[in-house]
């Protein structure tokens, strides 16, 4: 299929474009095959906007006379108008970016197309391969291995293909079981705490049924995690109710009677619509300038967006405290273990690991425990708060892992090396990017489209020192603790920085931060004219100590 195809009028004149916080300018409109450009050449004032289709949510057309008018809102939460002088071009537009904007095939999106204009120094694609990662495991334990048994992605379509596993626990019995656990996600290793050698494993619900089902190389694999004597805890993030309901599907959770060192806890978490009406909810409170105090918040309060934070946050909570505090490893699993599961560990980890503040360290966690281990982003982010098609499969898993990580740095400024700006990027290219880094469901589409050959890694741009540099927190001071966030009710707060940034200008907030950062340098200044007076002083001091000897 050709991209001319589909665009109708490829350029329009005298349009008009008004968005947040610009002053409205007149000039071309022109669309491509992936992006809408609009370009103002005014002699004392050029302006551009280029918006990716792949960004554009849902689009609503006005017309008053011959003049139309196209709303555009975007899945980062802008809303954009265009008006255009003539009914028929402002159909042709309308309906140029509607097809643009929905195109089924992935390779004809935007990353498959892109080259980029600065220079490559490291290829993303190859920055986080598992066996680095576990070369820093290997370093502290010998009781685990990588197991190449999902190399051709044939014992669980969902994994990657390589995995760590007990050492004890040979490849034929993951493929027993595979079978055993939803999807063949067997638990596998996502974290291993140096302190006290504790471990969090994740996998899928065990395939239990109505019959009470077993199977004893399961139960072996996660016993293998525990030590002599010690006990363990399985944080199931489905209410006991869903669990005991899906054993009728087939599914069900781990028998007391067949798993007796372990202790099953069940903390309640939200999946899917639940998850993608909240998000729609919020937004719609956001965007809602006619409120009143009360309005406000019991709209907020509506959209149960802050609770679905708190319950994730308790999870990940009760895991970091299983391993830290009670020395008991843990395994997590919900249903699929693709969405609350890896919301859990991954937050869990951020708690206990200093090395996942750090940009290159979260880089890692994003890329293990929710590229690599199957998030299934394509479905995931392929609408967000605005769009009208109802599909099965959208939630806003991702962004609210994004949003409890904000909540964390905002409790603690100072133990994270990334700003809110990062957390921010990451959200706005999970949803639309010309990287290729979220596309596709798991690893498995992800070798089959020939990512790594065909598109640009989003760590190749980020990890670039200038790139970098915007995303630092100047507060940062390395942090080597554990970190216990409040998530009491008033500890948590709306994430202004994405659900606000377009309804109210952050100017004076902007400002504040440059003022930060200034005193910050200056102080910097200040203690290495400090530090070079003192050398002075003790030079001076031990001259006049060799004059005085006799």
């Amino acid at each position: 299929m050709e991209f001319a195809e589909l665009i109708k009028t490829p350029r329009a004149d005298n349009v008009v474009l008004h968005r947040p916080f610009h002053r409205a300018v007149e000039g071309t409109l022109c669309l491509t095959g992936h992006h809408l450009i609009l370009s103002s050449r005014r002699h004392d004032n050029a302006e551009e906007l280029w918006l990716l289709h792949s960004n554009i949510d849902s689009i609503e057309k006005r017309f008053v006379g011959s003049l139309g008018t196209i709303i555009i809102k975007c899945k980062d939460l802008r809303i954009i108008q265009l008006d255009i002088p003539g009914m028929e071009e402002c159909l042709n537009i309308a309906s140029s970016i509607e097809a643009l904007s929905t195109l089924d095939s992935v390779t004809l999106m935007y990353p498959f197309f892109y080259r980029p204009m600065f220079e490559v120094v490291e290829d993303g694609w190859h920055s986080f391969l598992p066996e680095r990662e576990f070369e820093l495991l290997n370093s502290v334990t010998s009781d685990w291995r990588l197991s190449y048994v999902n190399k051709e992605f044939s014992v669980c379509p969902s994994y990657p293909p390589i995995v760590t596993v007990p050492k004890s626990i040979d490849d034929e019995a993951l493929r027993k079981v595979a079978t055993f656990r939803h999807g063949g996600r067997f638990p596998v290793l996502s974290y291993y705490h140096k302190k006290n050698g504790m471990v969090m494993m994740r996998s899928s619900q065990p395939l239990t049924g109505t019959n009470g089902r077993r199977c004893k190389e399961d139960e072996k694999l996660i016993n293998a995690t525990l030590r002599a004597g010690k006990r363990g805890y399985i944080i199931d993030t489905r209410s006991l109710n869903v669990a005991q309901q899906a054993r009728a599907k087939g599914g069900g959770f781990e028998q007391e009677v067949h798993y007796p060192q372990w202790r099953r806890i069940h903390k309640s978490i939200e999946r899917y619509n639940i998850l993608q009406e909240s998000l729609i909810k919020l937004v719609e409170a956001c965007n809602d300038q006619s409120h009143n105090m009360d309005r406000w918040l019991s709209k907020l309060e509506a959209s149960n967006w802050l609770t679905h934070i708190k319950e994730i946050l308790t999870a990940a909570c009760l895991a970091a405290q299983c391993i830290d505090r009670e020395g008991a490893s843990v395994l997590v699993h919900g249903t699929e273990g693709t969405d609350s599961t890896l919301q859990v560990t991954s937050l869990a980890q951020i708690i206990l690991d200093p090395r996942c503040r750090t940009i290159h360290g979260f880089e890692s966690l994003v890329e293990r425990e929710w590229l690599q281990a199957g998030h299934p982003f394509q479905q995931r982010c392929a609408q967000s708060a605005y769009s009208n098609s109802k599909q099965k499969w959208e939630a806003p898993v991702f962004l609210l892992f994004l949003d409890c990580v904000w909540q964390i740095l905002r409790q603690f400024p100072c133990s994270f090396e990334f700003s809110e700006h990062f957390l921010i990027m990451l959200f706005e290219h999970a949803y639309a990017s010309q990287f290729g880094t979220f596309l596709g469901n798991n690893e498995n589409e992800r070798c089959k489209l020939k990512l790594p050959q065909k598109t640009m890694s989003l760590w190749s741009w980020v990890n670039r020192p200038p790139e970098l540099s915007r995303f630092k927190n100047p507060l940062f001071e390395a942090n080597s603790l554990v970190i216990w966030p409040s998530v009491a009710p008033q500890s948590l707060q709306l994430w202004e920085g994405v659900f606000l940034r377009w309804n109210r200008s952050s100017k004076f907030l902007d400002e504040a931060y440059e003022e930060m950062i200034n005193i910050i340098e200056y102080n910097r200044e200040l203690q290495a004219k400090v530090n070079a007076l003192r050398r002075q002083l003790a030079e001076l001091e031990t001259d006049d100590g060799m004059q005085e000897s006799p």
